[in-house]
């Protein structure tokens, strides 16, 4: 399994905390918030490159806006035939 250095919010400098505020304010409110402390996920794997945490992952907070046309169950549904069509197991 590859490891990827990461940097706990806990640790992390002003720059890296608004980048990780700001990319979370902009997602959908069941994903703004990590589910525990020390939460790894895809966007911890960007913590030595606050700018692209920011950018990245704050363009699918952007995209799941409520105000765009399609709904939550018309994203995941996208998703959902995506992934099987990429033949993904996620």
């Amino acid at each position: 399994m590859t490891w990827i250095k990461t940097v706990p919010f806990n640790e992390a400098d002003q720059k890296l905390r608004e980048a990780i505020r700001g990319q979370r304010a902009l997602y959908p409110a069941e994903y703004a918030k990590p589910t525990s402390a020390n939460e790894e996920s895809i966007v911890t794997t960007h913590t030595l490159i606050p700018d692209a945490l920011y950018h990245a992952f704050s363009t699918f907070g952007v995209l799941m806006s409520p105000e765009l046309p399609l709904t939550r169950k018309d994203h995941e549904m996208i998703a959902r035939v995506v992934s099987v069509k990429n033949d993904c197991h996620y």
